[in-house]
């Protein structure tokens, strides 16, 4: 298999330095408790956090998992920072020991997670880190960063690739939040489906394909008039000869000049249906349905049957499904800030919770249910069936339920929250999948990353095993997805001690 490797991958000394910097894209806290752990004699004791999120945007049944590379990268260059760094946030004599600490300290545990590409459904483990617990600690901020913003743009990406069957290209750089948005952002596009993206920075990193047409400042430059439309036209084909060429009709009057002086200029330029290279024309205002139509008509009545329509102006998975309804004669589709931004749901749910320290499961107990964590060191198995995805169920690694999957033994599985809602598994009816892989050992890069076009095929293939009922934008059929009864049995064990505990102290400050 054609892979990345990280020690001689190309721009790779430029991407450490980045991800050096990003290690300490910090909050203050992390490192005022990793003061305390030091203080207290705890910097040796093995901390186990995972990273998941407790609910998919846009009543989504899932989300697209991306920023794996990045966050490994991260994890790796951790350290390196001198005294005097940490002395800017960590002034005085009482943190001389551990600005010393913090200056020596590197990476040197284990992490588990899931590839880029994957599908992740909520409470499931999408990155799992087993370090030393100052370690592991500081990591939590640069960690949610990164895959919280990735993960936010691969999951929109996805769902507004999948309400149409026309290519849908990213062309959301200038309304992203920042160069950093734009470059990894259009990565995570690409993973979810994106046919390709107009950002260059983001071609030059991982290859992704590129695609561009032109501005209105390119049509007005040759004169605010129709003539110089024309001229813009033709200019812009005889200086592209040779590659696919579309022309941006709607300047200033879409049907009446825009589409006539671009049948015009390929007329003249020998630009028809024979051109191997493909060509079209752009519409990015107006009632896009209606417009599309028109065109598609006019084009066809000229002899231009192969010229493509791509549409741009504002769109989301929304507006596509609708332009799709109204029969829009629309070929692609260019998509910016609703991608670039995640913009009905810009902020991704990835947490960051200690699931175990030591030997020792813990938890963080909530009132609101969708807030209670799975305690333990946990790996999710992908239950599949005739090629088709069933279930996952997440288990404690090595009990008893992972066991009977590994084996393949029957398997009885039940939504923890819902009783009604229970599947049966005969004994070697189905395969499995683990969904995490270690990525790191002992503080080192164990796994050769892919080139995102594989990530993307990864993608596509694993939506393409879910029913098509799963995969629908609105009201979609919900994914089973369950617990261990082992996992269930010792979380409930913890919720219930914390409740005896809580009701003894009520009652010893009732008796005081």
């Amino acid at each position: 298999m054609d892979v990345y490797n990280y020690s001689d991958m190309e721009n790779n000394d430029n991407l450490c330095k980045v991800m050096s910097d990003v290690s300490y894209c910090s909050d203050k806290y992390q490192y005022t408790m990793g003061k305390s752990f030091l203080e207290c004699g705890m910097k040796d004791k093995t901390a186990y956090f995972n990273l998941f999120y407790r609910k998919a945007p846009d009543n989504n049944n899932w989300a697209v998992v991306s920023g794996v590379r990045e966050a490994m990268e991260m994890i790796a260059n951790l350290g390196g920072k001198s005294p005097e760094f940490f002395e800017k946030f960590l002034p005085g004599e009482e943190y001389k020991a551990f600005r010393e600490y913090a200056s020596q300290m590197k990476f040197t545990g284990n992490v588990y997670a899931m590839r880029e590409g994957e599908i992740a459904f909520p409470r499931e483990p999408v990155i799992t880190i087993e370090a030393p617990i100052i370690e592991a600690q500081v990591l939590e901020t640069p960690l949610l960063c990164i895959m919280n913003h990735q993960m936010a743009i691969a999951t929109k990406a996805s769902r507004v690739c999948r309400s149409t069957q026309k290519p849908v290209s990213e062309f959301g750089s200038r309304r992203a939040h920042g160069p950093w948005a734009a470059t990894y952002g259009a990565k995570a596009a690409y993973i979810a489906g994106c046919a390709n993206s107009s950002n260059v920075l983001t071609t030059e990193i991982f290859g992704t394909p590129a695609s561009g047409t032109m501005a209105h400042s390119y049509v007005t430059s040759f004169g605010c008039s129709i003539k110089g439309e024309f001229t813009a036209f033709k200019n812009y084909i005889k200086t592209h000869m040779g590659e696919p060429l579309i022309l941006l009709i709607d300047t200033y009057d879409t049907i009446n000049c825009g589409l006539r002086n671009a049948i015009k200029a390929y007329r003249e330029c020998g630009i028809d249906d024979s051109y191997p290279q493909g060509y079209g024309i752009r519409l990015d205002s107006g009632d896009l349905a209606y417009l599309s139509r028109k065109c598609r008509m006019i084009l066809d009545e000229a002899g231009f049957k192969k010229c493509k329509i791509f549409a741009t102006n504002s769109l989301d998975e929304y507006l596509i499904a609708e332009l799709e309804k109204q029969g829009a004669m629309i070929d692609s589709y260019g998509v910016g800030d609703a991608i670039a931004t995640s913009k009905h749901n810009p902020c991704f749910g990835n947490v960051y919770k200690l699931v175990q320290v030591d030997n020792e499961p813990v938890l963080k107990r909530s009132e609101d249910k969708v807030k209670l964590i799975n305690p333990g060191f946990q790996i999710t198995y992908r239950i599949i069936q005739n090629g088709v995805y069933k279930a996952d169920v997440t288990c404690l690694r090595g009990d008893a339920t992972s066991k009977k999957i590994e084996n393949g033994e029957e398997l009885h599985i039940q939504n923890e929250f819902d009783e009604t809602q229970r599947k049966k598994f005969a004994k070697g009816s189905y395969t499995f999948q683990p969904l995490q892989i270690q990525t790191m050992k002992d503080g080192k890069i164990c796994y050769e990353d892919e080139p995102v076009q594989k990530k993307r095929e990864r993608f596509l293939k694993n939506l393409s095993c879910f029913n098509e009922t799963e995969r629908r934008l609105i009201n979609p059929h919900i994914y089973k997805v369950d617990i261990s009864d082992e996992l269930y049995d010792l979380k409930m064990k913890l919720i219930n001690n914390l409740i005896r505990e809580i009701e003894e102290l009520k009652e010893s400050f009732r008796q005081e």
